[in-house]
């Protein structure tokens, strides 16, 4: 049964890969200008040069992933770094340098909120602080950016804004929902968020920075220009496409077990949330299946997407999926197998893609809550011996998890 959940997230992760979903969503035209950002950012750029020819193209990726024999910039993921900026530069000054005959194809992925980065009004040790601070605190994604958006020069539509040119953006979304305007804080798309939103965000979080701070005040008082809003006259040279989703994902590793005999029920793509209340959820919905065979008929494999978060509060190490397995284990009152595991293959800092559970983990008789107290699935899991590595797997559709109740 391991292997069959390990299989089923391998074949969903070369079935749902970024050049065969962005394959099937390139436009008919040839472009002048091609841009690529973000964790599946080398193998969509390949497959509009397979389509197209040789085209000019700015090719962003995170360092230590593999560039596919394409000119890159290397830039630092989940915080930016020099190199982020370099790109976000080069970027800039390419788009501005466009007249307004041009057509520019932009394939993003996630990812592309650290690697392209111009912070407005603070430095980039702050914008590292405060991005560590966030990803840290419990925020959503879409808080997340949503206060990226407010301190950057180029985020939430102020790249369509820099350019006369007409953009044609495909998406590979690795947020629940698949929101196009926080796939990478939505440099070409309108941004509903406010300064005053990004403000209370920081607030709700407590988070002091005083540069942020600042820059976000005055942008509240309306001594900043907002980023791009709905119904702008520039949204008319924007057009779009939604390439690949957490649910294609999830319906790749469905009919991989429906081929192999198995029965899987999808219960969502956007689950979000701290990690452990949704493990909680999880626990209880399988005793509710093993007790009572309702809401579904047992066997099953039950599936999930989307992106839960972690309030970090001890110092071990983890990441969303592997705490959210740990948290799983304390919950459960019997056995079982479950795979969880972050898509781009790295899970937070853990240097795992995710782990699985086994009735061998609880053969071991390890007590969950020294561990959870310190954030340290990561322990635990070497401790287990169920790590789940891949390496970088150059695409990024959010979270998968994979359970069976039998």
């Amino acid at each position: 049964m391991k292997e069959l959940l390990e299989a089923a997230f391998l074949e969903a992760l070369r079935a749902a890969h970024p050049y065969r979903l962005t394959q099937r969503a390139l436009p008919p035209w040839k472009p002048d200008l091609v841009l690529a950002v973000g964790k599946g950012a080398a193998s969509m750029l390949q497959a509009a040069l397979d389509r197209y020819g040789e085209v000019p193209y700015h090719l962003t990726l995170p360092k230590g992933q593999d560039a596919l024999g394409l000119r890159a910039v290397f830039a630092s993921h989940p915080l930016p770094d020099g190199e982020s900026l370099r790109a976000a530069q080069e970027i800039l000054e390419l788009l501005q340098g466009l007249s307004p005959k041009a057509r520019v194809l932009a394939l993003v992925s996630g990812g592309g909120s650290a690697l392209w980065c111009l912070p407005l009004g603070i430095s980039l040790e702050e914008k590292q602080a405060l991005t560590q601070g966030l990803l840290q605190s419990g925020a959503s994604i879409g808080e997340v950016n949503a206060v990226r958006k407010h301190l950057s020069r180029i985020k939430g539509g102020k790249l369509l804004l820099a350019t006369r040119a007409r953009v044609h953006a495909l998406l590979l979304s690795d947020v629940p929902g698949d929101d196009p305007s926080v796939i990478a804080s939505g440099p070409f798309h309108p941004d509903p968020t406010t300064y005053a939103d990004a403000l209370a965000i920081l607030d709700r979080y407590r988070l002091g920075l005083e540069g942020a701070l600042r820059v976000l005040e005055r942008g509240a008082k309306g001594e900043l220009p907002e980023t791009l809003k709905p119904g702008h006259p520039a949204l008319r040279r924007l057009s779009w496409r939604m390439a690949g989703r957490n649910l294609d994902l999830l319906k790749a590793a469905q009919g991989f077990l429906r081929k192999e005999g198995h029965r899987g029920v999808i219960l969502s793509d956007r689950f979000g949330g701290e990690a452990r209340a949704l493990a909680r959820f999880h626990a209880e919905l399988a005793e509710t299946i093993r007790a009572h065979g309702v809401p579904f008929r047992k066997p099953l494999f039950l599936l999930s997407g989307g992106e839960a978060q972690v309030r970090v509060e001890g110092r071990g190490l983890g990441g969303r999926n592997l705490e959210f397995l740990l948290a799983l284990y304390a919950h459960l009152k019997a056995p079982l197998y479950a795979l969880a595991a972050d898509s781009d293959g790295l899970d937070g800092p853990s240097g795992a893609a995710g782990a699985l559970l086994t009735p061998g983990v609880w053969a071991l008789g390890l007590d969950p809550r020294p561990f959870l107290a310190e954030n340290n699935s990561l322990d635990f899991f070497q401790k287990a011996g169920t790590l789940l590595k891949t390496g970088p797997t150059g695409t990024n559709l959010n979270d998968f998890r994979l359970l069976f109740v039998d």
